[in-house]
């Protein structure tokens, strides 16, 4: 119940910002549901043991896969959707932690979390790159 309480509101919170976003209609309930998707993706992966940079990669992997397909459906530009869809995954806690860290001086802690929060970063970046380049390769071959 709480997995599905977290998924509902990481959908409403995406649709808050695709209202920022000036998002309308169909589009941005999609960007939204992609959102819901990415955290539940994320949210299952996290049960396993281990770093939580893979779950943070694997439902990169998804929301962008999602994004392309979204992209397609609705004849719009990729990012529309993986703009919002990416937002509950966007470590920006671990940077307030890092900053505050480094306020307090606790110079050790700072580069353990800021690290990691690199590592969320990189994930997050390197799983869209690696989705848009295989669409992009795939694209150009069938053409």
């Amino acid at each position: 119940m709480k997995l599905l309480l977290e998924v509902f509101w990481s959908f409403c919170a995406c649709l808050a910002f695709g209202v920022i976003f000036r998002l309308r209609g169909r589009k941005l309930f999609y960007a939204a549901l992609g959102a819901a998707l990415g955290w539940l993706v994320f949210r299952l992966a996290n049960r396993l043991p281990g770093s939580d940079i893979p779950d943070y990669f694997l439902a990169t992997i998804v929301i962008s896969i999602y994004s392309e397909v979204m992209a397609r459906v609705f004849r719009a530009p990729v990012s529309i959707f993986l703009a919002i869809a990416l937002i509950p995954l966007v470590p920006g806690g671990g940077i307030y932690d890092t900053m505050e860290q480094c306020l307090i001086g606790n110079a050790s802690e700072a580069a353990r979390l800021g690290l990691h929060t690199v590592g969320i970063a990189s994930a997050l970046a390197i799983g869209i790159v690696m989705v848009s380049s295989t669409v992009r390769i795939l694209t150009h071959k069938r053409r």
